[in-house]
């Protein structure tokens, strides 16, 4: 409606300013008058078929454009009013909904799932965010129902954990006396007991550690770089000596000091290292390098790799390709991923063409 009064409105106005043009220009040909009875002339007299006087070219330039102006502008009306419409619409009916929506998907991708959804209108956009808000309040009740059986694991762990302790005392303690027994027969049952007791021990302190550094969190604090490296450098070089392996040292870090959790990069960096001297045949290479606002340690071996099957699973607790776990209960992968979460990194595991690499990732506070 708008878009057609403007149109008629505008085509008045050319019409208007035409004929103002075409008034200016005066009448040429015969010119008849009314006369009386005596032959005298009446008025002015007026033209039959009279032509108008030649337009100047601006003033035909003028008119010429004063007759299109009406015909563009009804399309040009209507496509600027359309325009606004949508653009009102938007403003009044979507604009809202759809910024609720997106500030309540980029919440709940970051885990934050401590808000609600305002918006009640009746309309397709309410209903929809009305089902987004039921989705919103069932994962938070499942995330809830999740960490407290998180917390309620944890504390069956470590009571479990507890409570073996005792028995395995009064265990050892038995197994101690049937040593000292006359038959050989008994002293090699004791000392057969002793290797189980001995894992069974192991075990619960790796529960028990596991637990602890869950609830683990980073102590920042400024280091001078190189030296640091270095000293993990050399740890590593002594875990390579006694299992008679190459190490070799990739050094790229160019800045003099980083915030991190030193004990943090410590354990993981000895966790890799002795999990690649047991799969290495001769070399192990260890990398230093900064990224991303922070630390990225790389230990690479020329092992096997990892079985394509189970490359996913090799960073869960308890995991392992060993067949004799009396010493190794495959907690160190699980253990540096945890610590480099919780360093706001990453651990990324890859086969390589001559063998296996895991990177840590370590985000810093600051540079």
């Amino acid at each position: 409606m708008l878009a057609l009064a403007l149109s008629v409105t505008t085509a008045s106005l050319c019409n208007e300013m035409i004929d103002a043009i075409r008034t200016s220009y005066p009448l040429s040909g015969e010119k008849y008058y009314l006369t009386n009875e005596q032959g005298e002339q009446l008025g002015d007299g007026a033209y039959i078929g009279g032509v108008p006087a030649a337009y100047t070219e601006s003033d035909q330039l003028v008119i010429d454009v004063l007759s299109f102006v009406p015909v563009a502008a009804a399309p040009l009306y209507s496509a600027l009013c359309i325009i606004a419409a949508v653009l009102l619409f938007y403003k009044n009916k979507l604009q809202e909904p759809l910024t609720e929506l997106m500030e309540a998907s980029e919440k709940i991708s970051q885990n934050d799932l401590d808000f609600s959804i305002e918006y009640h209108s009746k309309d397709e956009l309410g209903q929809l965010c009305k089902s987004f808000e039921i989705m919103r309040t069932t994962l938070a009740e499942n995330f809830s129902e999740m960490w407290r059986q998180v917390e309620e694991r944890k504390q069956l762990n470590a009571a479990f954990a507890h409570d073996l302790r005792t028995p395995l005392t009064v265990l050892k303690g038995y197994d101690e006396i049937l040593k000292t027994n006359d038959n050989p027969a008994i002293r090699e049952t004791a000392a057969t007991m002793e290797k189980h007791i001995s894992r069974m021990e192991t075990y619960i302190s790796s529960m028990s550690r596991l637990r602890r550094l869950e609830d683990t969190q980073p102590e920042y604090r400024t280091v001078l770089l190189q030296p640091f490296l270095s000293s993990l450098y050399e740890s590593a070089k002594i875990v390579c000596k006694q299992r008679e392996k190459n190490l070799y040292l990739q050094n790229h870090i160019s800045v003099l000091q980083l915030s991190v959790d030193t004990d943090f990069v410590t354990q993981v960096s000895d966790n890799l290292i002795a999990n690649a001297v047991r799969y290495a045949r001769n070399m192990i290479t260890i990398s230093f390098a900064l990224q991303d606002n922070g630390l990225l340690l790389s230990v690479a071996d020329d092992g096997k790799g990892f079985d394509k099957n189970i490359l996913q699973k090799a960073v869960s607790p308890y995991f392992t390709e060993e067949t004799n776990r009396s010493e190794h209960f495959g907690l160190g992968l699980s253990i540096c991923k945890l610590l480099c979460e919780r360093h706001g990194g990453y651990l990324q595991i890859e086969n390589v063409s001559n063998g296996a690499k895991v990177s840590a990732f370590f985000r810093s506070s600051s540079l």
